[in-house]
C-alpha cells in the first residue's frame, strides 16, 4: 500500500483581517482541504480600516472586523484563529498615537512580536508558515512589519519553511491596467503604485493553483463586508465581488509565494510542502 501523505501544519500571518482572503486564502482552503491543519493569526484588530459610517451600527470597528475574520476562517477551513494583541496602524502619512492600553503593531518592538508568534508557531509544531514579501505587497506599514516579524519568528521556532506571500508585480500592473477600461476604481485607488509594490516575477520560488478553491477564496472575501463599502462608495473588495464566477476562479486562481531559501535557479514548485522532512 502506498503511504498517506503526513499531516502538516501551516500558519498564515496577516496584518489586518481581510488580508488572508486577499492573499492566501486559496492556499489555505486547499491545504485544509487536504487534511492538514490550517491555523490563521492576526496582528492587528483591523480597527482602524475604512468603512462606512454606520456600517457597524455604533458597535466597535476592530470588534466587528475581528468578527469577520471568524467567519472568513470558517469557510476556508481554518481549525485556530489568533490574533496577536496589537493596534491597526493605519494607511496614510499620519500615525496614530497607541490607544489607551494598547500598541500599534508599527510600534511594537520586532522582538516582542516575533516572540508572541514564535509561541504560536512552537505550539502548532509548524511546518510552513506564510508571510508577506519585503515590500509588504502595497507597502502598508503594517504589512512590511509583519514580513520582518514573521522572519524573526520563524527563525526563534525554527519552523521548517518561510514563504512570503507577493504578486508577480508585471501581471498585476496589466491586470490593473485592462480591467480600468470597464471599471472605475475607487479614489484611494493608487494603480502607479503598484509598479513599486510586490515582486518581480523572476523573484517567485512557488505558484500555487487554487482554482478549485476560489468559491472558497470568495466566500472568504464575502465575509469582510465592512471592507467593502465606504462613504465615498464601494470599495476594491466589491469590485473584486462582482466580478463573474468564471473570470474570478481564473483571476484568483493562483496564489504566489517566494521561499528565501530556495536553492538559486531552482524550478518554480507547485506544492507548499513539496520537499519537507
Amino acid at each position: 500500500m502506498t503511504p498517506s501523505p503526513p499531516r502538516r501544519t501551516l500558519v498564515a500571518v496577516h496584518a489586518h483581517p481581510d488580508d488572508e482572503a486577499l492573499l492566501t486564502a486559496g492556499t489555505m482552503a486547499r491545504a485544509a482541504a487536504q487534511g492538514h491543519r490550517v491555523v490563521l493569526v492576526l496582528a492587528t484588530d483591523g480597527g482602524l480600516g475604512l468603512a462606512a459610517a454606520g456600517f457597524h451600527g455604533g458597535e466597535d470597528l476592530a470588534t466587528v472586523r475581528l468578527r469577520e475574520a471568524h467567519a472568513s476562517a470558517a469557510a476556508l477551513g481554518v481549525s485556530r484563529i489568533e490574533w496577536l494583541g496589537y493596534a491597526d496602524s493605519g494607511l496614510g502619512d499620519d500615525l496614530y498615537a497607541d490607544p489607551p492600553g494598547g500598541v500599534r503593531f508599527v510600534n511594537a518592538p520586532v522582538a516582542q512580536a516575533a516572540e508572541r508568534l514564535a509561541d504560536i508557531l512552537r505550539e502548532e509544531s509548524a511546518d510552513v508558515l506564510l508571510s508577506y514579501d519585503r515590500n509588504g505587497g502595497y507597502g502598508h506599514r503594517d504589512h512590511v512589519q509583519v514580513h520582518a516579524v514573521a522572519a524573526a519568528a520563524a527563525a526563534l521556532a525554527a519552523t521548517p519553511r518561510l514563504l512570503e506571500a507577493t504578486i508577480p508585480r508585471d501581471l498585476l500592473v496589466a491586470g490593473i491596467r485592462l480591467s480600468g477600461m470597464v471599471y472605475r476604481y475607487p479614489p484611494e485607488f493608487d494603480r502607479d503604485a503598484f509598479t513599486r509594490a510586490y515582486s518581480a516575477r523572476r523573484e517567485i520560488t512557488h505558484r500555487i493553483d487554487v482554482r478549485r478553491y476560489a468559491a472558497a477564496k470568495r466566500a472568504a472575501m464575502r465575509a469582510h463586508a465592512s471592507q467593502a463599502t465606504a462613504d465615498g462608495g464601494d470599495r476594491t473588495l466589491a469590485a473584486f465581488l462582482r466580478i463573474p464566477r468564471p473570470v474570478f476562479d481564473l483571476v484568483f486562481g493562483r496564489e504566489w509565494y517566494i521561499d528565501p531559501a530556495h536553492p538559486p535557479g531552482a524550478p518554480i514548485s507547485r506544492d507548499i510542502f513539496a520537499g519537507l522532512a
